[in-house]
């Protein structure tokens, strides 16, 4: 059902309107009406609709300045202009506008069916434009290959989570399946064939020297099919390019290391030897650490790129792991960028369980590499540090929070086992993320506090509008309405007018001023909307409001 407001100053005319037609049959569903310009966008604020049926003469905003000002808050809501005879040059106006269509009454049931007909087509194309399968899933298809390849690459440069990286991996097609995973890197030698002048016979162009960038591309790719196409036929993971680096993530079910060392080494045999027999090409290969979680791919990657760099000290042509260059590498743990993000954003934005979650999933790099607690305090120093430091950033007092000379690092030396370290984080994180949490709810109500100070001694003015409030509290309109409706339970607009109301029912009792007095005293520059606005609040008018007040002071 598409949403419609309905808009005339004639209750009459909007009635009958309302009568004539089964909106619903058609597609509509009708979520107000209203008698000016001015009540309909306060609906149209509320509900945003689809289609805005208005009359052209109204009191307090005209329905060309109506349309404009949809137009400007809800460009997708369709406008149907109702005129009378005498109005429709003036209606043209509407044109300009882009109006679906204007409409000159009085008018019959059947025409006003077959003008809802062609908005409802209208509005129909766009949403099946938009939700055209054939056509997203043609665009996913042909950009899937990009697609597979940027995954793969963050899957080597970022940490990322299991439950991501599967979700992804089977939205993209990659078999990422395996208990034992391993990246290696391949690096193209420099050319080594060689012409030999006896044989008096010219190299084929594609085996001169690679001098410029488009030959050395071609010939990486050449080595990428054949390091995927035996990587493939051996079902043992995938092949990609990165920077200047051909990447194999290899992935085996086998769970025993000297099982996978074998096969990684005769699969990378295999590679080296297809390599230089066809494209007359060496390469090095580096191979990083083992690991039998793919979340930690990135750190096998760089190991892979460690070893590539000591080609330069043991030569070119060769398989090297890291492992054995540098057997004591797998006790590193860094306490990285990533992971500095993940606990400041749950530090702020996350919730207990969140912080339990991230502060595991930290921790679980250092039980799992089985460190020293004395390295691994190296890693914990740097988590606690980020902590203090977001503390800081946020001017928070960790005294406030743990009291006076209360030393996190000093804390630290009484533990012994990780699992009470790691509880012990989690307990810190939480208080702080409880801090961070009531801090943002009091700077939440100090600014509605000083929204409604604002308002209680300027609401007299009469150009007061979320736009200028926001410029005086420096924040942006759309911000400050979801903080303002969340504290107070009412929109920001709904607030200035009951304070209006309750100025104008004071003056009212308490004065002999005349309505438009009291108008202008309240902010409205318009006796006859002043009053409607009260009418409509109050369901009396103000000359009514004052009778009956005085009335009841002299009943008493």
């Amino acid at each position: 059902m598409y949403k419609l407001i309905l808009v005339d100053d004639e209750e009459e005319v909007r009635k009958g309107i309302l009568k004539k037609i089964e909106w619903q049959k058609y597609g509509f569903e009708v979520v107000g009406e209203a008698e000016n310009g001015r009540e309909a966008l306060e609906i149209g604020e509320k509900i945003i609709p689809d289609v805005v049926i208005t009359d052209i003469k109204m009191p307090f905003m005209d329905g060309i300045e109506l349309t404009k000002m949809i137009m400007e808050k809800f460009p997708g809501t369709k406008i149907i202009i109702l005129t009378g005879f005498d109005e429709f040059e003036y209606a043209q106006k509407a044109v300009k506008l882009n109006v679906v269509d204007y409409v000159l009454k009085p008018i019959s049931s059947k025409e006003f069916i077959q003008i809802l007909e062609k908005v409802r087509s209208i509005m129909d194309e766009e949403i099946a434009e938009k939700e055209d399968i054939k056509a997203l899933r043609k665009m996913y298809t042909k950009s899937l290959p990009i697609l597979r390849e940027k995954f793969l690459a963050s899957l080597i440069t970022k940490q990322l989570g299991q439950d991501e990286i599967y979700e992804k991996a089977n939205n993209y097609m990659i078999d990422l399946s395996g208990s034992t995973f391993i990246v290696a890197t391949l690096n193209i030698d420099q050319y080594h064939y060689t012409y030999n002048p006896k044989k008096k016979k010219k190299l084929p162009k594609d085996m001169e020297i690679l001098s410029n960038w488009e030959e050395k591309e071609l010939m990486k790719f050449a080595v990428l099919n054949i390091c995927d196409e035996i990587v493939k036929k051996r079902g043992l993971g995938n092949v990609f390019i990165h920077n200047e680096y051909i990447v194999v993530l290899v992935c085996s079910h086998e769970k025993h290391r000297d099982m996978v060392m074998g096969k990684i080494n005769s699969l990378f045999q295999e590679i080296g030897v297809a390599i230089e027999k066809l494209l007359k090409l060496t390469v090095t290969i580096g191979i990083g650490t083992i690991f039998n979680d793919i979340g930690l791919a990135k750190e096998s990657y760089d190991n892979a790129l460690c070893a590539l760099d000591y080609r330069l000290v043991i030569g070119n042509n060769r398989i090297i792991f890291i492992d054995d260059i540098e057997p004591k590498r797998k006790e590193r743990i860094v306490f990285d960028e990533d992971k500095e993000h993940l606990l400041v954003s749950n530090l702020k934005v996350g919730t207990p369980i969140d912080i339990e979650n991230t502060v595991k999933h930290l921790f679980k790099e250092i039980i799992d590499s089985q460190v020293s607690l004395n390295h691994g305090q190296i890693y914990i120093y740097e988590m606690l540090t980020t902590i203090l430091k977001e503390a800081r950033n946020l001017n928070i007092d960790i005294e406030q929070i743990f009291g006076e000379n209360y030393n996190l690092f000093f804390e630290l030396n009484r533990f012994y086992d990780l699992i009470e370290i790691q509880n012990w984080v989690t307990e810190i994180c939480i208080k702080v993320m409880n801090f961070i949490t009531k801090n943002r709810r009091d700077s939440y109500r100090l600014l509605v506090d000083k929204a409604k100070d604002y308002v209680n001694n300027n609401y007299h003015e009469k150009d007061i509008t979320i736009d200028k409030m926001c410029k005086y509290l420096y924040i942006s309109p759309t911000y400050f309405s979801s903080i303002f409706k969340r504290e107070t339970k009412m929109t920001f607009i709904n607030y200035l007018t009951q304070t209006r109301m309750e100025a104008a029912k004071e003056l009212l009792r308490t004065t002999n001023f005349k309505n438009f007095e009291i108008a202008e005293r309240v902010g409205y520059s318009e006796p006859n909307y002043f009053s409607y606005c009260f009418k409509k609040n109050l369901c009396i008018s103000p000359t009514s409001y004052r009778k009956s007040f005085q009335n009841h002071r002299k009943l008493r």
